[in-house]
């Protein structure tokens, strides 16, 4: 069964940081990575964020569907992109400096392919980082760091539960649809894509039914034992800062420095290397 947004208990260093911090350095990461367009420092980040797998004892063979699934969507829109705007890197970056002897207007320049390789790191130093935070975050961890950090634990404890039900509708949809399959009911390549798609109906109205109902029976437990009544409540798996997870966020609050500092040393946030 493929694994999606799961959490992977491993021994590391990544897993013993609290979830808020994860969570503060994700954000923080991921506006460092958006803000610029600097190749050298999003190469940085890419590297970096690939490196940190193995310190967090995640194997690219836990997260590679998602890893494929954004390659995927990365090559479409590139493709998209050129399409509609094939001059977009030379307006950026004020050049035109056509490549193998072409010119119109789908004609490759270096600016364009410059512009691409930009928005492919900008991906590249994002998505491992979000793929650690989830596969190396206990919900529950998670959820008690929260509310350290003052988030209200009602919110703090949905976001629990929604990180901890991805796992338990994979499980359903995978085993729906191996009881579906005994019936005789053709999912694989063999059927044509129709075929497939409606046979799909059989898995998800199945789906939907039995999540709706575990939704009400956790609603249920919750009310029952009183949930929200008090302004304030216990975590079973609340932990307390440590020097590890301060070093962690004044990096990441150096990697957003820096990312400011380079906007202003290449007079905006492209680096071009064209002129």
């Amino acid at each position: 069964m493929v694994n999606l947004f799961n959490y992977i208990d491993r021994p590391s260093a990544i897993h013993r940081l609290t979830g808020a911090t994860k969570l503060i350095c994700l954000l923080l990461w991921s506006f460092a990575a958006m803000y610029t367009y600097d190749t050298r420092f999003l190469v940085v980040l890419s590297v970096t964020g690939i490196l940190l797998f193995a310190v967090g004892h995640i194997h690219l063979s836990d997260v590679s569907f998602m890893l494929g699934f954004t390659f995927a969507f990365l090559v479409i829109n590139s493709i998209a992109i050129y399409l509609l705007s094939p001059r977009h890197g030379t307006e950026i970056y004020g050049t035109c400096t056509f490549l193998f002897g072409m010119s119109g207007r789908y004609a490759p320049t270096a600016e364009q392919l410059f512009y691409h390789l930009n928005y492919f790191l900008k991906y590249l130093a994002s998505i491992p980082i979000i793929l650690l935070f989830v596969s190396t975050t206990n919900p529950s961890e998670f959820a008690a760091s929260l509310n350290r950090i003052h988030v209200p634990y009602s919110i703090a404890y949905a976001v629990a539960l929604a990180l901890r039900y991805i796992p338990d509708v994979q499980q359903q949809y995978h085993e729906i649809s191996q009881a579906q399959q005994a019936r005789g009911i053709e999912m694989s390549r063999k059927a044509s894509l129709t075929r497939r798609l409606k046979s799909a109906t059989s898995i998800l109205i199945p789906l939907i039914m039995s999540s709706m109902e575990k939704i009400e029976i956790i609603s249920n437990a919750m009310e029952l034992r009183s949930f929200g009544k008090n302004k304030k409540r216990t975590w079973y798996m609340e932990r307390r800062f440590c020097a590890a997870d301060i070093l962690c966020i004044a990096a990441c609050v150096l990697l957003v420095a820096a990312a400011v500092a380079l906007n202003f040393i290449n007079g905006g946030r492209f680096y071009n290397p064209f002129i």
